[in-house]
């Protein structure tokens, strides 16, 4: 920054002693080559990633046409899956209801577990172990899917299957949700594995955005003769209510388009099951994943569109969570 006259000539010194009978300086912010090449690649940056995403948009919309065009509106609420028959008839309902399905199972877990997870390393954890256990979150956050999906497939899914059939045959009679005739691959062991990737990567945004609550109202709740909990009820949480959701927005983007869990723990099925437990089911990225191999001409389109379909219940629900997240106090500061 440079100080300049009203003329833009830069003032000589006076003499000391001597006053100034000029109007007085004002500040100029000058850019340098530095901060326009700077402000250059960050605009670049930004441009490019709306860019990208606009260019995804369309060419699924172009790739989908054929197949919405042919399926009309009943694409929405068809369950069945069979583009390239000589009767097509296919459309999302049940691989759409399978992505909701296991994505809030995934999130019912996660959000708790990444918030409690976040709340314990700030506030709960030694000082000596508080690094490792942030840098341990961060690394599983790092971990490939098809681990989780692979350690899930040989020992989550039979670990728990003697437990489930356990509350299926208590529970299943009076609760419908609990009912199944065989339980393993269901949309609810696939969500669980879902959660185990989600959690990680949710409770280092939550962890982080949580660690900038301002430390001196904190310590004013504690003077005031609050307890830990309720400086971190009154305090804490308010102040990061935006990122977790934001945190939980982005859990919530993996949850949706995770592939290889639902496509290894689920057993594939184009139905649409209200009882969580009961084998079967299909989420639109197993879908994709499974039918793009043998698919033709339709079904390659019917394919996109179901990808479409995806991409914009992703975006509108990122859009809904960056206005939730602009408007509190935590998004508003960082």
């Amino acid at each position: 920054m440079q100080i300049t006259d009203p003329d833009g000539s830069v003032p000589s010194e006076v003499p000391e002693g001597r006053p100034r009978t000029e109007e007085p300086r004002r500040l100029e912010a000058r850019l340098t080559d530095a901060d326009r090449l700077y402000r250059a690649v960050v605009s670049s940056g930004a441009a490019a990633t709306l860019l990208l995403i606009t260019l995804i948009g369309i060419f699924l919309l172009i790739g989908a046409l054929p197949a919405l065009k042919e399926a009309g509106f009943s694409f929405l609420t068809t369950k069945e899956w069979n583009p390239d028959g000589q009767s097509p008839s296919f459309g999302v309902a049940a691989m759409m209801f399978g992505t909701l399905v296991s994505a809030v199972v995934a999130m019912g877990i996660t959000v708790p577990v990444a918030v409690c997870t976040a709340l314990f390393i700030n506030e709960y954890a030694p000082p000596a172990v508080r690094n490792g256990l942030t840098s341990l979150v961060d690394l599983m956050a790092a971990i490939p899917s098809i681990i989780f999906a692979i350690w899930g497939l040989f020992f989550l899914v039979p670990t728990l299957t003697p437990i489930e059939d356990w509350v299926v045959e208590q529970i299943g009679s009076w609760f419908p949700l609990a009912a199944a005739s065989a339980t393993g691959s269901s949309l609810f062991n696939a969500g669980l594995i879902i959660a185990c990737m989600t959690i990680p990567i949710t409770t280092s945004i939550i962890r982080e955005v949580l660690s900038q609550a301002p430390r001196h109202e904190c310590e004013g709740a504690l003077a005031l003769g609050g307890t830990r909990w309720g400086m971190i009820t009154s305090v804490i949480l308010p102040f990061g209510k935006g990122g977790i959701i934001g945190g939980s927005m982005l859990g919530l983007g993996r949850a949706l388009g995770e592939t290889l869990a639902a496509t290894l723990i689920l057993s594939i099925a184009f139905e649409i099951k209200p009882r969580i437990l009961e084998n079967g089911g299909i989420t639109v990225a197993s879908g994709i994943a499974i039918q793009f191999r043998d698919a033709r001409d339709m079904g390659l389109s019917a394919l996109m569109a179901a990808g479409l379909a995806l991409f914009l219940v992703t975006f509108v629900i990122n859009f809904l969570a960056a206005m939730v997240v602009s408007r509190s106090r935590s998004g508003a500061s960082t």
